[in-house]
């Protein structure tokens, strides 16, 4: 990252990478394509112990950042899970903690306990099927109320880490506006299907919600005047993919960088050759404007600054787009080696694709930002 960091957030970055090196190296992750759940309970739970699931959740509520910025920090944990491709529900569960931290009045304090500690995964149940299912001007589920109690009735796709759910953040529309409700993965009604995926450790379901009720208390928030939270949210996910996902290309890079010295063709080094020369200077200056991008969305949204909502959309399209273009011409840089399944490259390769299309790809980002300068320049 580009940010100047005080000695707590180094700490925390530091401790992160020590434990994702150990726990997780590069060669342990193909180990997990088979795995159902593509990551182990124990190395979970110990990572939120690191404090992987309590950064964007308030102090009051058991949660806390170490300098004061919440998304600022929870980006340095998002960079170094893109540069060790590392497994776990980390946005999933991250989104639902600032969630149930940031409900008024106050509630589910178990279920938000037990996320905390790591002994259980929350997922949010956001995104839908359409152009328009990464906004939440586009969805469709609709979360009614029979007197006080909430009826859930649509589907949700795709939902990381679902089955391995005990509960879903569930986000739809409701009569005035949106409305957030806590639901039991075993609450009759709850259908789950496994979704193919082409990260490796990532694992994707589409959830179906027939006539789900729920009592009164499974509201998280405001019913109906969930709106504003809900795009703080959003605006959160966007910057920790985005975070994420410079973290994979840096990761590309640097190995890309490294091979380029190593590698004679013609008694000479691959990085010698102009034509190379051009194409890294290429990939430096998106890396390095991802880091800029990036990092000035999240201060943005952690200062709640004019236009954040604009920037963060500018970060989602620039990084989803040049992110894979600089992991792809990693590969082609590699030649044969770089296509096949035991070299690492791809590993980074898979989490910046799957990154760039999971809420919302760089086009509909960029419809986005059109029409908010449309809207300004109508005012």
């Amino acid at each position: 990252m580009q940010l100047r960091l005080t000695e707590d957030q180094q700490s925390l970055r530091t401790t992160t990478t020590k434990y994702l090196s150990s726990a997780v190296p590069v060669g342990q992750l193909r180990k997990l394509r088979e795995h159902p759940a593509g990551f182990e309970e124990e190395y979970w739970r110990q990572g939120t112990e690191l404090g992987w699931t309590s950064l964007l959740v308030p102090e009051r509520r058991g949660g806390g950042s170490v300098s004061g910025r919440a998304l600022v920090d929870a980006t340095l944990l998002a960079h170094e899970f893109g540069r060790h491709a590392a497994p776990g529900p980390f946005l999933s569960c991250n989104l639902a903690a600032a969630a149930l931290g940031a409900a008024d009045p106050a509630g589910h304090d178990d279920v938000l306990g037990d996320l905390l500690s790591g002994s259980s995964v929350v997922s949010w149940c956001f995104a839908e099927r359409g152009p328009a299912g990464h906004r939440p001007e586009g969805l469709a589920l609709q979360i009614a109320f029979e007197g006080d109690e909430p009826v859930v009735n649509g589907e949700k796709r795709p939902v990381e880490a679902a089955a391995q759910a005990s509960h879903l953040l569930v986000s739809g529309r409701s009569a005035g506006g949106f409305s957030q409700v806590l639901v039991p993965v075993d609450t009759p009604g709850v259908s789950m299907e496994p979704m193919h995926c082409v990260d490796l450790t990532r694992r994707f379901w589409t959830v179906r919600f027939d006539d789900v009720r729920l009592p009164r208390h499974a509201v998280v928030g405001e019913a109906g005047g969930s709106g504003r939270q809900l795009e703080a949210q959003l605006r959160a996910g966007l910057v920790l993919l985005a975070a994420e996902s410079v973290g994979a290309m840096e990761r590309a890079f640097d190995m890309t960088v490294e091979w380029a010295f190593d590698r004679y063709t013609f008694g000479r080094p691959l990085a010698s050759y102009q034509e190379l020369k051009h194409r890294f200077a290429d990939m430096k200056t998106w890396l390095e404007a991802g880091h800029a991008i990036t990092d000035a969305a999240a201060e943005a949204v952690d200062g709640n600054d004019e236009g954040v909502e604009e920037l963060v959309s500018i970060a989602a399209a620039f990084v989803g787009q040049y992110g894979a273009e600089l992991v792809q011409d990693c590969v082609q840089i590699h030649g044969g080696i770089g296509l096949t399944y035991e070299h690492d490259l791809h590993l980074f390769l898979r989490r910046v694709t799957l990154n760039r299309a999971l809420l919302g790809t760089p086009a509909l980002h960029r419809r986005h930002i059109a029409a908010l300068l449309a809207e300004d320049e109508a005012r």
